[in-house]
């Protein structure tokens, strides 16, 4: 069961990171994490300032320590002037106890100052890493910018973008809408010109078409005649028109002559020449 839950949480964390990825822009995360180095230097800088000000209060606290014990060394002298002996030695050890605390105070100031030097160089050196990371930051934003504007370039030029994707696929739908509707209007054409579809437009029975067809054919005909008319005779294929008739020979058979006509008249020429034989 535990190795069934871990492994579960480390799907869901691989998942997760993939939509952050892509989420993510790296121009953003540089800009916080320089803010993140800033409010860091806007720290160390605040601490120098704690502790600078730390030192300088100590330097006060140790300046009226110091005008204390001048004022007791004075007032020393003074009882001591007046033959009050025990006065002065009162105003002497009070003395010694400001000597005590300036010496401590001094030991301290010491610390104080120390620490700060050590602040101050924190906080130099991290300016000089911020200010390092801002110039490289600033280069890797343009880098990206750069790159950026390299790829959709790429991808509107060649066509890899989703919209033109969609487009090429709209404008190919449309070709094969457009060619099957006329494939579908050629059909239809042709099977009303055949006479398999009836023209709604124009209702016409089966029995009017055949009709109309004998009708055409009628006309193509008579069309033929006059053409035959208005040229002439014409022989077999290859042979020329028949010479003009001789004085006194026969006219040719009329072309609308039977050929029982043609041999009647045969055998009348012989009958005749028979006759005169005899």
């Amino acid at each position: 069961m535990a190795g069934l839950w871990k492994r579960m949480t480390s799907i869901f964390q691989a998942k997760a990171n993939r939509v952050l990825d892509k989420a993510e822009d790296p121009r953003q995360t540089l800009d916080l994490s320089y803010e993140k180095q800033l409010d860091s230097l806007q720290k160390v800088r605040r601490s120098v300032a704690d502790v600078a000000t730390a030192r300088k209060r100590i330097e006060l606290q140790a300046t009226q320590l110091q005008r204390q014990a001048d004022k007791l060394q004075d007032q020393a002298k003074a009882a001591l002037s007046q033959g009050n002996e025990d006065l002065a030695r009162e105003a002497l050890t009070r003395r010694a106890a400001l000597g005590e605390q300036l010496s401590d105070l001094k030991v301290q100031h010491d610390q104080v100052s120390e620490q700060e030097e050590r602040l101050v160089a924190t906080s130099q050196r991290l300016q000089a890493q911020v200010e390092q990371f801002r110039t490289k930051k600033e280069t890797l934003k343009a880098s990206y910018t750069a790159a950026e504007a390299q790829t959709k370039v790429g991808e509107a030029v060649s066509g890899i973008s989703t919209s033109m994707g969609d487009a090429g696929q709209a404008m190919q739908r449309a070709q094969d809408k457009i060619a099957g509707m006329q494939a579908r209007a050629g059909a239809i054409d042709d099977l009303l010109a055949s006479g398999a579809l009836t023209n709604l437009n124009q209702p016409v029975d089966d029995i009017q078409a055949q009709l109309d067809k004998v009708s055409a054919t009628s006309q193509v005909d008579n069309e033929l005649a006059a053409m035959k008319a208005q040229i002439g005779p014409v022989g077999p294929a290859g042979e020329l028109p028949a010479s003009p008739a001789a004085p006194g020979a026969a006219p040719p058979p009329q072309a609308g002559s039977t050929v029982g006509e043609t041999g009647g008249n045969a055998h009348s020429g012989n009958g005749g020449s028979g006759g005169t034989s005899s």
